[in-house]
Order: C-alpha cells, then sequence, then structure tokens
C-alpha cells in the first residue's frame, strides 16, 4: 500500500446516531494511521437527538474531526456530497454513522485500490460475507443485487455497503440525485472506470433503528434504478478512462519535477 502523508479524508453521512458516531469517530482515529489521516468529516442530516452535541463535544478534543450540520433533512446521498465536498483529501473512505462499518477495513479497501491493475480502478467497495441484520433484511438485499445487477450490469455484490474507498475527483465529477450513494459501482462503470471488492466486517448496530424499511428500501429503489438505468445509457464520454490516467501521469510528472528543483525554487 502506497501511504500517502495526509492523502486519506474519512466522510460519515449520520441522522440521529447520538448513540453511535461518538465510538465510531474514536475508532476511526484508532484504526487509521495519524500521517494518512488528514481529516474525519461528519454531516450530521439535522438530526435531532442530541448528535450535534456529541460531535460538538468531540471536536474540542480531536482536531481531525470537522463537523459540519445541514439546515435541512436532505437524506444519505446528499450528507455524502456533502461531506465529499468538505473533505480535502485526493482519496475518500466513507462510513455510515451507525458503527456497522468498522473503520479497520478502511486500509484493506485503500490497499485494494492502489494495487497493481490493468484498469483504471477509482473505488474500493465492502463486501458483507456474514451479515449481521434481520433474516429479513439480508433476504431483502440479496434480490435487490441480484435486480440491480441484471439491469445496471456493475457487477457489484453488495452495493449496500457503505464503507469505500473513492477518489475525491471522480466522486465530485459524477452526477448527483437523491439516492446516488447506492448506485457509485454503476456510475463509476459508466465513466470509464473500474472498482474492486474487498470482504468487510459487518457490525450490529449498537443503538437506535434503522432509517430505513424493507417497503421502502423497494420502492425508493425501483423508481432509483429506472432513472439511472436511463442515465447511465445517455452518458457519452469520450476516453473518460485515458483523461484519469493522464492526470495521473501529469501528477507523477510534476511531483518528480518538484523533487529535481533546487529547494529555493520548490513553492
Amino acid at each position: 500500500m502506497a501511504s500517502r502523508e495526509g492523502s486519506l479524508s474519512v466522510v460519515i453521512p449520520a441522522f440521529n446516531e447520538a448513540g453511535n458516531i461518538g465510538d465510531l469517530v474514536i475508532e476511526t482515529i484508532d484504526a487509521v494511521p495519524a500521517s494518512l489521516l488528514r481529516e474525519i468529516v461528519v454531516v450530521d442530516d439535522c438530526s435531532d437527538d442530541g448528535t450535534e452535541d456529541v460531535l460538538k463535544r468531540l471536536s474540542v478534543t480531536i482536531p481531525a474531526l470537522r463537523y459540519v450540520r445541514h439546515g435541512a433533512r436532505a437524506g444519505q446521498s446528499a450528507a455524502l456530497r456533502t461531506g465529499v465536498r468538505t473533505a480535502t483529501a485526493p482519496l475518500i473512505a466513507t462510513m455510515d454513522g451507525d458503527g456497522q462499518n468498522d473503520p479497520r477495513d478502511i486500509l484493506k479497501l485503500l490497499a485494494a485500490l492502489e494495487a497493481p491493475s490493468g484498469e483504471t480502478v477509482v473505488l474500493a467497495g465492502g463486501v458483507r460475507t456474514q451479515r449481521r441484520a434481520e433474516a429479513s433484511k439480508r433476504i431483502a438485499s440479496k434480490a435487490a443485487n441480484w435486480i440491480r445487477d441484471a439491469v445496471l450490469a456493475d457487477h457489484c455484490p453488495d452495493t449496500g455497503c457503505g464503507i469505500k474507498v473513492i477518489r475525491r475527483d471522480v466522486f465530485m465529477d459524477l452526477p448527483y440525485f437523491s439516492g446516488m450513494h447506492r448506485y457509485l459501482p454503476a456510475l463509476v462503470r459508466a465513466y470509464g472506470c473500474a472498482a474492486v471488492y474487498v470482504p468487510v466486517n459487518d457490525r450490529p448496530r449498537r443503538t437506535g433503528v434503522s432509517k430505513y424499511s424493507n417497503l421502502g428500501r423497494a420502492l425508493i429503489g425501483i423508481y432509483d434504478l429506472v432513472g439511472v438505468r436511463w442515465l447511465i445509457r445517455r452518458t457519452v464520454l469520450p476516453n473518460r478512462s485515458t483523461a484519469l490516467a493522464l492526470r495521473e501521469q501529469e501528477g507523477a510528472h510534476r511531483s518528480l519535477a518538484q523533487q529535481k528543483e533546487p529547494a529555493c525554487l520548490q513553492s
């Protein structure tokens, strides 16, 4: 794994997670090396349960924590986008705010993203091989994944897993819509790039309740699936992956040139 100093921002959307978010932030600080972690951005989607108080107290003792609050509830995709826009590192790790994702998996995902490959890999996604959710949710998730892959052919085994690592520049190029966080692998493929997947830990929710029901997920999923399929079919971008590769090469050339310059000429 290529450890680049300060190259990673962790983004966590949260809504009414006062009993979970504090422990998750502390676990993240412990799990990610300080040399790698630039910041943890928690976006509070207008919680009303004390999440704000927990995060404000933590921000006093954890300098890497950046707290952002929405003025009105806008949903998980909006919170994720706000967090990525706020983040300043070139790589973004995302996690759900309920504590079910394990921050110790971030380094595994980062290593998979940076592993040599013949493709332009820009996203590493987690796969919950041993889910701790109740049976009804596991069955519903498997059915949703099968239907989504049949329609979109994104080849993602677990699009609902919240822990991912993605290049910030790529995320910011993707079209935004409510629900986009469920379709990042499909959107990445539509933009000529590739994703890899890694088995990750899935933990039971410690406190609180899930914000989604099986029926609610199904109804939203059908509506979004039609829209995403239309969007992908209308996405025509010439040489997207080539452009990303050239951008990487230009960055490497600039870095090498700076190393060769006398210290007095380096900015």
